[in-house]
């Protein structure tokens, strides 16, 4: 006899490092099920062979998840020069190595050609969506798909160490670089040939690794711990400036109901709060001075 799962509500973000080998939707899976959340979703995919940092949102912070797909993140990579890869990372069939005669100056020099907007052809190996399926599904059966270049932003690479085959660096960039191309692209201009055969991602703005636990980690947590490991939903909206309303704007608002700012001079979105700093969602100016609700969020005592 089956019994069904129960599933409790449980809202906020959880900061999870996740292990190699399992991909972003599996280590979301886990820690669902641990929390037994009702709803959830991660901010942004990790392969398989990456680690490190991925935000999980819960309940109702899976409302506002979409705001750190725009985030600037922050990787340690490590390139293996002499080799190429079928899928441009470890995962992929490789070449048979070849002898890398790459000096620190030739290695300073091609670094530097790809600091700032640089143009990526996104891999077949990747989640993208071509006529509603995956670029990974059709390259693994051969499919090759064209796919139109995209413009990225590097804003750091910092070398740690390079032992003549293993360069290994850190990455600053925009929002939706392949490192695994970026190695591959400077393999190419080293002349040699390489590919990404570690990756850990330390930083999703303004979240940091050291701030994460493991899978093993919320496994040893009671119920209780695990919740106080969440952090509240608006701290993804970090970057929107804050307001807060009165009494009465607050409860017209939680109803759906634009409401009147006197002696507002902003623009755009914000974060919007009660007279108890209780968050209550996004709202965006309008023309005429008021603020309308754009997304709410709905609390227990609603």
């Amino acid at each position: 006899m089956q019994f069904k799962r129960v599933k409790r509500r449980v809202d906020g973000v959880l900061l999870l490092d996740k292990p190699i080998g399992i991909s972003s939707n599996s280590a979301l899976q886990k820690a669902k099920i641990l929390y037994q959340a009702a709803k959830a979703g991660h901010t942004g995919n990790l392969d398989p062979v990456a680690t490190g940092l991925l935000p999980l949102c819960f309940g109702e912070a899976t409302k506002f998840s979409h705001y750190l797909l725009n985030a600037d993140k922050t990787y340690r990579a490590e390139f293996t020069l002499g080799q190429t890869s079928t899928t441009g990372d470890s995962e992929g069939e490789l070449t048979p190595p070849i002898a890398v005669a790459v000096s620190q100056s030739d290695i300073d020099a091609v670094l530097q050609r790809f600091l700032g907007e640089i143009s990526q052809i996104p891999p077949m190996y990747s989640a993208l969506k071509f006529q509603g399926k995956a670029l990974y599904e059709y390259a693994r059966k051969g499919i090759e798909i064209e796919r139109q270049p995209r413009q990225v932003v590097i804003y750091s690479l910092d070398q740690e160490s390079f032992d003549g085959v293993r360069l290994r660096i850190t990455v600053k960039c925009s929002k939706g670089t392949y490192i695994r191309v970026l190695g591959e692209d400077i393999g190419r201009a080293l002349g040699c040939g390489a590919y990404m055969s570690a990756l850990r991602r330390t930083v999703t703005s303004p979240f940091v690794i050291a701030d994460a636990v493991t899978i093993d980690q919320l496994g040893e947590m009671d119920m209780a711990q695990r919740d106080a490991a969440l952090m509240p939903a608006d701290v993804l909206l970090g970057e929107l400036p804050a307001i807060v309303l009165d009494d009465d704007s607050a409860f017209y608002l939680r109803r759906g109901n634009p409401v009147w700012l006197p002696r507002q001079v902003m623009s755009g979105v914000a974060r919007l709060y009660d007279s108890r700093n209780l968050f209550l969602g996004v709202g965006e100016m309008l023309d005429d001075g008021k603020i309308a609700p754009r997304r709410l969020v709905n609390h227990p005592d609603n």
